[in-house]
């Protein structure tokens, strides 16, 4: 079993981080001391599940921990600075810190240091998240020992759910759209007034209208989901969004 460390201090090692091409060092007394952290550690970056799930989501998520009192939320992996730094820019992950533990001084301080030299990869990190409060772990979210790279418990929504079961996660669109429709120029001011993030794949050009078509049962643009749910064109956009702040 990985070593469930609740109820103790994080281990006080200096990670060291690349920061406008000069070496900067950051303490675990400076990033802990009189915070609320979450830390997530994953076997290496740009693997499949790290970079297709366990970053995306926490990144999706950063605004909502924040607003639950969480100060900063943390990736490590048993990765050089260079590497994490150009990680991080691939995923646009800006509102995660990724911090490299190439030595794994952390990971194994942690008991979180796995042998995966199967793979060619050497000594890397157990998968696990944890919520760490002025420098104590409060909670340990530890991936069972299995073969291969489970992914089952140490994912943002299991940290967010225990943080606070009640959080509620951002909306966000997806809109099927088409160069100069006046009515997609609408659907996209109106999300953008009530802040309302947004994704739009372009009919003619990204997708086409048959798969349109196959996906809405429309033909006309543009077309609005949030949340999973089909809103419709502009006009159900704007009667959906009416009442809102």
């Amino acid at each position: 079993m990985q070593n469930n460390r609740e109820g103790q201090k994080v281990p006080n090692v200096v990670f060291r981080t690349r920061v406008d091409n000069a070496w900067v060092d950051r303490s675990c007394v400076d990033i802990f001391t009189g915070r609320t952290v979450v830390v997530f550690g994953l076997p290496g970056a740009y693997t499949p599940t790290c970079s297709t799930s366990h970053v995306p989501r926490f990144h999706e998520l950063a605004p909502v921990f924040r607003a639950n009192g969480v100060d900063e939320i943390v990736c490590v992996s048993v990765n050089d600075a260079f590497v994490m730094n150009a990680w991080q820019k691939d995923q646009g992950a800006s509102r995660i810190t990724f911090l490299p533990d190439g030595n794994g001084e952390f990971t194994a301080a942690m008991g979180m240091l796995v042998d995966k030299s199967d793979l060619g990869f050497g000594k890397r990190s157990w998968r696990y998240a944890m919520l760490v409060r002025d420098g104590v772990i409060e909670k340990m979210f530890i991936e069972p020992e299995v073969e291969g790279d489970p992914f089952e418990v140490s994912d943002a929504d299991t940290m967010l759910r225990y943080l606070n079961p009640q959080a509620r996660e951002p909306e966000f669109a997806f809109l099927f759209t088409k160069a100069g429709c006046p009515h997609c120029a609408r659907a996209k001011a109106l999300l953008e007034r009530h802040g309302l993030p947004y994704e739009e794949a372009v009919v003619d050009g990204s997708i086409s209208s048959r798969a349109l078509r196959a996906v809405t049962n429309r033909a006309s643009l543009p077309q609005i989901f949030i949340q999973g749910q089909h809103v419709g064109g502009a006009d159900d956009l704007d009667r959906y969004l009416r009442g809102r702040p």
